[in-house]
């Protein structure tokens, strides 16, 4: 168990999930927190993570940062979704252990699961068949990111534990049409094409200000923001979104996110996930209570025979509910008050067609989430236009 004083390093701690992650640690009482943007820390670079780690000795790791975008991103920069995502993993994870980490919480997504899973997904459906095209590098990435935590938990007896949430959405979300998340993008979307419509240019302007687009600022011309603008389907009191609008998705607030990744990492063990209470003789190369050295040989013999196979052993989180592209459309048109039409582009791709996710480990777990769909977009509207000015 985690004290009050334990020193918590949040890798990501000013995106989506990592703000929210170190808010609720926060609140619970944990003020010995470590976090480092990337201009101060690359986390690609294995020397410049190793001199973190040898400075500030974490005694937990959040490892709540990656290289993400939506169907865009993960279509024009698919080397760079594999490539610095493995690094990420590899230099964090590796340094966590020769650092002596008590505990460290990976997130990954649920795109790790295959195009064609049945529904609701339970974990045990990871690498049975065919993933998504679309994010596959990105999913390949997160499922070596799950597995090395599970391999290290069972050669080494640590206590590194795996969280696969959906899709999430809240403060601090990506809001830049180029690399953001379907409903962020969504929201700015038809916001700005009710900007458009009602001529208030002003306010288009300080938005685009904030977030350029392609190099195109407030500063530039009316006919070159209306040009940008409609390349990402915005136009005067019509929007254009991909695919058909029938793909079902789920989505989770953040700081319910956050608040079931706290609950993890500090209530939840290995051993808890896979039913074994004392599953691990060594830890870090220490004898204690628990298996013989027969069955886990100091740490380095890697399988633990009287075990059987041990997989899957990381957990969904989310909500178990979900609605489809063109319902949600009508959620965020309702709630930024527009009037004008949505339009669906065919030609585009539609991604998985379902995601839904089984959450029943989690619960068993013992925590839920709070927000519903409605109540988020709302509140996710809401800080979009506090914090655009």
């Amino acid at each position: 168990m985690l004290s009050k004083d334990s020193k918590i390093y949040v890798a990501g701690h000013h995106g989506l999930v990592g703000s929210a992650i170190w808010k609720n640690l926060e609140a619970r009482g944990y003020r010995n927190l470590v976090g480092k943007s990337h201009k101060e820390l690359d986390l690609t670079d294995q020397i410049a993570v190793k001199e973190f780690f040898d400075e500030e000795k974490p005694d937990a790791v959040v490892l709540a940062a990656a290289f993400v975008g939506g169907i865009m991103a993960n279509s024009l920069y698919r080397a760079d979704f594999i490539m610095q995502n493995m690094k990420i993993q590899c230099n964090v994870i590796g340094e966590a252990y020769a650092h002596k980490v008590k505990k460290l919480l990976f997130l990954g997504s649920t795109c790790i699961y295959p195009k064609n899973a049945p529904q609701p997904m339970k974990e045990d459906v990871l690498l049975t068949s065919p993933l998504e095209y679309t994010n596959e590098e990105y999913a390949i990435a997160k499922i070596a990111g799950l597995k090395m935590c599970e391999s290290y938990n069972l050669q080494y007896g640590t206590n590194y534990i795996a969280v696969m949430p959906t899709n999430l959405y809240g403060p601090n979300d990506n809001f830049h049409l180029e690399n953001s998340h379907v409903l962020p993008a969504m929201i700015r979307k038809v916001y700005l094409a009710k900007l458009i419509n009602n001529n208030n240019w002003q306010e288009i302007k300080n938005d685009i200000n904030l977030r350029p687009i392609e190099g195109v600022t407030g500063d530039d011309s009316k006919e070159q923001i209306l040009d940008i603008l409609g390349k990402y389907g915005i136009f005067d009191n019509k929007v254009v979104l991909w695919g058909t609008g029938t793909p079902l998705r789920e989505f989770l607030w953040s700081e319910d996110m956050a608040d079931a990744s706290v609950h993890i990492l500090l209530n939840i063990n290995f051993s808890d996930i896979i039913g074994i209470e004392k599953y691990s003789s060594v830890h870090y190369g220490a004898a204690t209570d628990g298996m013989t050295d027969r069955n886990h040989s100091q740490g380095r013999g890697g399988a633990i025979p009287s075990l059987g196979e041990i997989r899957n052993c990381h957990i969904n989180v989310g909500t178990g509910k979900e609605l489809s592209i063109r319902q949600l459309s009508e959620i965020v048109a309702k709630t930024v008050g527009f009037d004008g039409e949505i339009d669906f582009d065919k030609s585009k791709p539609d991604g998985t067609m379902r995601k839904l996710i089984d959450v029943s480990k989690l619960h068993s777990l013992g925590w839920q989430h709070r927000i519903e769909i409605e109540d988020g977009v709302k509140m996710l509207f809401d800080w979009y236009v506090k914090n655009k000015t």
